[in-house]
Parts: structure tokens; sequence; C-alpha cells
């Protein structure tokens, strides 16, 4: 594990069993200091085990850990300076928002007017230092999030853990938070990993993503590679709304054969490197009106007109597929649809 001092985290064949039962395979992440890590997966993909692992809250089973440059493998959640954010809150309820913020230091016995300070620096960067003197009781869901921020960010410690901060939040508020995490982490440069099963949060949030199933990692990348060029079909599936239209299709000379349906290669694709059936991988994005002649001419099975845009399904390769184009279309005046694609958005599959 050499060069750690550079990292804020680094796992080296992380492990972790239950019984006779893996949950956590051979996990190896480096996570430079600054940098907002999102672990991304679907329910059961081991992306919670992962950061309870990072807490000291689940023994480690196999393999290694640091952070900052320590190996905290073994030591106990006290000692491996890390500050969390549950999804619950966890706020105490006879307390006002300023001892809730507050109530770690004073266990540590801070110094009151340096507390104080502290409290009233983190209160102001949450924008909830005119609520200092409020129960959580008296507070909305967001400002009881933006407490248990507080608590965390006072502590200034090398690490920050983030549970599903923001999924007992409706809708709204959850964009709205979402905001304020991007501009505090934007203010104060601070390492924080961040689990969460919404890969919207994901997308907009990370520096870099992991993308969990089954306890394994599937990609760690930035939230543009993980989009444009995913490493396998489930990344492809999983990350982006609508997902990643996926066609088997077959190679020939001239370029791909999608169940009769021709379609010229990618940029830079050669048949001959190419073994005879791949699966063609399509952003609904990358798929348009066609100007001139088109690529592609759909029957559509439903048309979605969301006021901007308009989803158009229609189905190809005997698999379902979204298209993303701008404006409406009506939805009982067309029986077709003639499309183009985006050759430079194409991803294969083997």
């Amino acid at each position: 594990m050499a060069d750690s001092v550079t990292s804020a985290l680094r796992a080296d064949r992380l492990k972790k069993s239950y019984g006779g039962v893996e949950v956590l395979h051979s996990i190896d992440i480096d996570m430079k200091p600054g940098e907002f890590l999102v672990l991304v997966g679907p329910s059961g993909c081991g992306k919670s085990t992962l950061l309870n692992c990072i807490a000291g809250l689940e023994e480690i089973s196999g393999g290694a850990l640091e952070i900052g440059g320590r190996d905290v493998t073994h030591d106990p959640p006290k000692d491996r300076d890390i500050a969390m954010v549950f999804q619950s809150y966890a706020l105490y309820p006879t307390m006002n928002v300023a001892e809730n913020i507050g109530f770690g230091m004073k266990v540590r016995k801070v110094p009151k007017a340096q507390a104080q300070a502290r409290i009233e620096e983190v209160a102001k960067l949450l924008q909830i230092d005119h609520l200092l003197d409020r129960k959580p009781s008296q507070l909305s869901g967001g400002q009881r999030q933006r407490v248990a921020m507080g608590r965390a960010l006072v502590r200034d410690p090398k690490l920050f853990l983030f549970d599903e901060p923001l999924s007992n939040l409706d809708a709204k508020l959850r964009v709205e938070m979402r905001a304020e995490i991007k501009r505090i982490h934007k203010t104060t440069h601070a390492s924080i990993v961040y689990v969460t099963h919404d890969q919207i949060e994901a997308m907009t949030l990370a520096s870099r993503i992991v993308v969990l199933k089954g306890g394994v990692v599937q990609q760690i990348g930035t939230p543009q590679e993980i989009y444009d060029t995913p490493s396998n079909t489930f990344v492809a599936d999983f990350m982006g709304s609508p997902p990643m239209n996926l066609v088997p299709a077959r190679v020939t000379g001239t370029g791909l054969d999608i169940d009769g349906t021709p379609l010229a290669m990618g940029p830079g694709w050669r048949a001959a490197d190419l073994p005879a059936r791949v699966t063609l991988g399509i952003r609904p994005e990358h798929l348009s009106r066609a100007d001139g002649a088109p690529d592609l001419v759909v029957a559509p099975k439903m048309i979605e007109n969301t006021g901007a845009e308009a989803y158009v399904n229609f189905v190809l390769g005997g698999e379902t597929i979204t298209a993303r184009l701008p404006g409406r279309i009506p939805e009982d005046a067309t029986d077709h649809v003639d499309l183009a694609v985006a050759r430079g958005g194409l991803c294969l599959f083997d």
C-alpha cells in the first residue's frame, strides 16, 4: 500500500463475510484528499456494509484499510478520525441546535469559547445560525439534516461518511439539500464518502463514483466516465434516467445488423476486432429526429410528452427502446418516426 500518505482513504483487497457468506469481495479503492466519493448500487449490493467497515462499525474479514495514510484496519471507530451523518439525523430531542452541534466537543472537553466559535462558524456555513436556540421538534426535515451535518462538520475529521442522508426527505427538499451538500463540499474541500441508491444523487454530487453489485466493484470513475463509457451492461443499465438502451446485434462486414435492421459502425470500430455477436448500447438522447436519410424508421409503441421533451418508445431487436426527443410529438397522429443515431455515443459490450 505504497504512497498512502496522499490518500484520504485506501481499501486494499477489503473483504467482509458473515459466517461463510462473503458480502464484500476484494474491494480496492484509492481516494484522494478533498474527493467526493459516492458508493452507489441497488439494494443489497454492499454499499452500506462497506461504509460501516470504513467507519469501524463492522469488522473487516480480510484486506486492509487506511484513512489519511494511517492503517486503521483494526482500530475502533473513535480512533479513526471520522465523522458520520446518518439518514435518521440522530439528534438529541432535549437539546437545542447549538447543543446538538457542539455535543461532541463538550464530550472531548474543548474549551467553551473555542467550541462556541466553531458552532457559530459551522451554523453560518449551513445557514442555520438563526436556529441555534430551537429544539429538533421545531425544525423541518431539511433543517434537522443540516444540524446533523453541522455536528459532523465541527469535528473537522480526516473523513466524512454520509449514509443515505437525503432518503427521508421529500423530492423537492432532496434537490435543495443536494445543492447544499455540493456547496458545502466546494467551500470546505472535505473528503467525503457518500452512500446512495439514487443514481441522480451520485451523478450530481460525485468527484468519482464506485458502482457496486453483489459486493463486487463494477466500475470506478468520474460521473462522465461512468455515463459515457460504462464498463459493462449492468453499469450501462443502472446509471442514467432513462437508462441506456441495450440491443443484441450481429457484426457484419459493413456494420451491425439488429434483427434485420442495418446500422453503420461507430467511429474507430473495425469488424475484424469485434466478436460475431455484441450488445449495442445507445443512450436515449443519442437518438434524434432525422433531418436527411434516417438511420432508423420506427413505429412508436408509446409517446410520453413531458413538456420540454418527448419520450418515444419503440421495439428494436426484440427490446423496448426509448428515444429522448426535444419538443412535443402528436401521440395519435404519428405512425412512424424517422431517427438519426449519434455514432459517437454508441457503446459495444461483448
